[in-house]
């Protein structure tokens, strides 16, 4: 019997040990240090030679990758999912064509030069890319201009539409599942549709999925439609 409950004792410690270290891994952000000064210092050299050309380390200028370019693309994503979009698209002309450690590279210069601190491991295939890109007081929130996706009811705002009971806004490409919409829990949020081009009134009152940019950060001033997709007759 005691030893059994060594061996229960054991296997809890364990398990509460692997959710404590999952619970890490999901919290992880940049600001805990996804690359190393040396990984860094690699990918100012192959930026130069492969990327340069094209884009500008700075807010503004040719394709900038610094300042408010970089969260309008990235905020919310993780760094492994900024490789993966790096490794996919560059360099221009020849997408792909670098090494995979020449790509993580990169992207260690590029979290380097838009503020993010060093740390002591690099970026890998590990904990470090699952390290979201969020401001440094933890807003969740996505930056105006940013390609969303929010799910809620269609109403009418005075002349005008709104989405109601809306979810957060979302990147817009992110992966759904088929009848995910219709079934989850909607949100609080009001937010004005901007700049609607096709008729709604067919729609009103029901759950819909409404693409597009938002107006302010988090949608603040509504959403600059590009799409409006019906996702279930009633709503909520």
């Amino acid at each position: 019997m005691r030893g059994a409950l060594a061996s229960f004792l054991l296997f809890a410690s364990a398990g509460s040990s692997l959710v404590a270290a999952q619970t890490d891994a999901q919290r992880r952000t940049v600001w805990d240090g996804a690359y190393t000064e040396a990984q860094a210092a690699r990918g100012r050299t192959a930026f130069g030679q492969s990327c340069a050309g094209c884009h500008a380390l700075a807010a503004e200028g040719k394709a900038p990758l610094v300042g408010e370019p970089f969260w309008k693309s990235f905020a919310q994503k993780t760094a492994g999912e900024l490789i993966e979009f790096v490794s996919k698209y560059m360099p221009n002309g020849a997408p792909g064509s670098l090494s995979q450690p020449t790509y993580r590279d990169i992207v260690a210069f590029l979290l380097k030069s838009n503020g993010f601190p060093a740390a002591s491991a690099e970026l890998d295939s590990g904990a470090t890319d699952a390290a979201l890109i969020i401001p440094k007081d933890g807003s969740t929130e996505l930056p105006a201009n940013a390609l969303v996706r929010v799910v809620g009811c269609l109403n009418h705002n005075g002349a005008d539409w709104a989405i109601t009971h809306a979810t957060a806004p979302e990147r817009a490409e992110r992966a759904v599942l088929a009848g995910e919409d219709a079934a989850r829990t909607l949100g609080s949020r009001t937010m004005a549709l901007k700049f609607v081009v096709t008729r709604l009134e067919a729609l009103a009152g029901s759950r819909v999925v409404v693409t597009g940019l938002l107006i302010g950060a988090g949608g603040a001033d509504g959403i600059n439609v590009t799409a409006v997709s019906p996702v279930a007759q009633k709503c909520p």
